[in-house]
């Protein structure tokens, strides 16, 4: 290699961006955890990106007729979240595009540019999960508050709390260029544990309890309804949960100045399944065993 593409290489595994180091660029180049992250780069073009376009290309359909029928019934609010993650999920892939290509050109800018489409998809992620597990926390523990929220006011309470989404998400790009970046990623890691673990675990208390008619007990009585959501709701818990203890212990690996790639490349992997969780849902909502086909 010459001495221009290794200095160029050089910049591009070091290169502070006011005075922060991002452990993401040394991390993507530096083996073995480059294998890693190129291989979750090609999982997300094959699995997250056909699936975004297929959640989304529904949406379309399902928009289409409530603008040709005004009967028809209106978008929930957890349609509503996957719709928008799965945007944020196609940021996502644009900006592992945006590195990998950067890896190979050795272009700093362009690296940084998808560092932070890729950071803003993270936080992004994490806050939206909140919003579901909120979601499923009015439902199940407060459902007269969940059904005056399903009107006009419920609706503007959405939008507004997914505008907040998107803004905090922005606000935490902004500080990656901070000193306190890694310390405020302990407070919001820390914070959505803390929050998905109340919503997810008051709901599952609630599901465990015997109705009105199986004072007993009994769970060979319990409704299969009722054991689905139990199912689901544990599922999402465990998902969510492990990602931010994983990346709660990069962070602190990385605040203590040791050698977090292993870690944080094993962290990228754990986001696959929270990426998976509110678009597989919205399948199986709508009755699709496979891509393009509906079960009837």
């Amino acid at each position: 290699m010459s001495d221009n593409s290794s200095s160029s290489s050089d910049s591009l595994l070091h290169r502070n961006h006011s005075s922060v180091s991002l452990p993401f660029s040394v991390c993507f180049i530096a083996r073995p955890s480059s294998f890693m992250y190129f291989a979750y780069f090609i999982t997300q073009i094959l699995l997250i990106l056909p699936l975004c376009i297929l959640i989304l290309h529904q949406g379309f359909q399902r928009w289409q007729q409530q603008r040709s029928n005004a009967a028809a019934a209106s978008m929930s609010n957890l349609d509503c979240f996957t719709y928008h993650i799965v945007i944020i999920e196609l940021i996502g892939v644009l900006g592992l595009s945006l590195c990998s290509t950067a890896v190979f050109t050795l272009h700093v800018r362009t690296f940084w540019a998808g560092y932070c489409l890729f950071a803003f998809t993270w936080y992004g992620e994490l806050f939206m999960n909140i919003l579901t597990c909120v979601e499923r926390f009015l439902a199940v523990i407060h459902p007269v508050t969940y059904l005056t929220l399903r009107s006009e006011r419920g609706i503007r309470i959405r939008n507004v709390s997914i505008g907040c989404v998107w803004m905090f998400s922005l606000g935490e790009v902004g500080l990656l260029t901070t000193s306190i970046s890694a310390q405020m990623d302990i407070v919001v890691l820390t914070s959505c544990l803390v929050i998905i673990s109340f919503c997810s675990l008051s709901v599952l208390s609630v599901l465990i309890r015997p109705g009105p008619g199986n004072q007993g007990g009994d769970r060979k009585s319990v409704s299969q309804s009722k054991q689905k959501a139990f199912f689901t709701i544990s599922l999402i818990l465990v998902v969510l949960s492990l990602r931010c203890v994983w990346n709660l212990t990069w962070t602190f690996l990385f605040v203590s100045k040791a050698n977090q790639c292993l870690v944080m490349g094993c962290g990228v992997w754990l986001n696959l399944p929270t990426s998976l969780v509110l678009p597989v849902l919205f399948l199986q909502r709508s009755g699709i065993s496979g891509f393009g086909k509906t079960t009837k």
